[in-house]
């Protein structure tokens, strides 16, 4: 279970951070 909960929040967190830089490239500078 703590392992699904992990990959879940991990593959979460790429799309939430690719979708960040889009949506705020200067954040990334």
């Amino acid at each position: 279970m703590a392992k699904t909960s992990m990959k879940k929040m991990l593959e979460a967190g790429v799309h939430f951070g690719h979708r960040s830089r889009f949506w705020h490239p200067k954040m990334e500078r």
